[in-house]
């Protein structure tokens, strides 16, 4: 009988130690769902901003641009077509060197120009230094182009950090993540992107696409986006008017 309690006993207690890994396997994994989260600051220090939540009817469409020579142009085409001058291109300086012609004409329809960095490459993997010579030496190509009050950017595949933050508030820019990912990189067909971009599209939201030649069904796609928002009765405007003044929304890098 005392055998019997025993091996038993013995089996509760690993049920028990069992349960607890589980209970504290399971809240980290949750934390880690729960705080993976794009957008970051430094405690009472530099901030990403991805939306403004006070804003009620504006939202912001984004287009980076790393690679390719014709999307650019299309979509160009299709902005201004249905007379959308206040998009934001971030452009990687690197591209831009390579397409000044695309980069004037970003500026001569009237949309705004942030930054990607200069050679592409994602910040996390590089050391400080590194990332100050990218954004230095991006400054001065932009600067040769001929744009050269750029105060926003958006570091490469979306990726930064608490050194990245400081960074980047030490040459005066903001990074600017999104509120709303189209995931038009992966082509999943057109109307998925749309409804990406509208489905749950608010005042206040920067929505993230793209004008590289890999998203090649972006520009199909814009114009049943800007008829949603039309619909909505939500209005374009670019990033720096849309966060202008605005309360960061974002979460304390430790």
């Amino acid at each position: 009988m005392n055998f019997f309690y025993t091996i038993n006993g013995s089996r509760a207690k690993q049920i028990v130690l069992v349960l607890i890994l589980s209970f504290f396997a399971g809240g980290f994994l949750l934390t880690q769902t729960l705080f993976h989260i794009p957008v970051f600051s430094t405690k009472d220090g530099p901030k990403a901003i991805y939306e403004n939540g006070t804003i009620k009817d504006k939202v912001a469409l984004t287009f980076n641009i790393s690679w390719g020579d014709e999307k650019a142009e299309e979509i160009l085409d299709t902005l201004r077509s249905h007379d959308i001058e206040n998009a934001t291109f971030f452009l990687s300086a690197s591209w831009a060197e390579r397409h000044p012609e695309i980069v004037k004409r970003i500026q001569e329809d009237g949309h705004e120009i942030g930054s990607m960095g200069y050679a592409y490459e994602s910040y996390t993997s590089l050391e400080a230094q590194e990332i100050r010579q990218d954004i230095a030496k991006s400054e001065k190509a932009f600067k040769t182009l001929g744009v050269d009050k750029i105060k926003l950017l958006r570091p490469p595949n979306g990726h930064f950090d608490k050194e990245t933050l400081k960074i980047a508030e030490a040459y005066n820019y903001t990074i600017v993540h999104w509120s709303l990912n189209t995931e038009d990189w992966l082509n999943p067909g057109v109307d998925k992107i749309v409804r990406n971009a509208t489905e749950k599209i608010k005042g206040g939201d920067i929505v993230l696409l793209h004008a590289s030649d890999s998203a090649q069904q972006t520009n199909e796609a814009l114009p049943s986006i800007l008829r949603e928002l039309s619909k909505k009765k939500l209005k374009t405007t670019t990033v720096s008017s849309l966060i202008s003044g605005a309360t960061s929304k974002s979460e304390e890098i430790k």
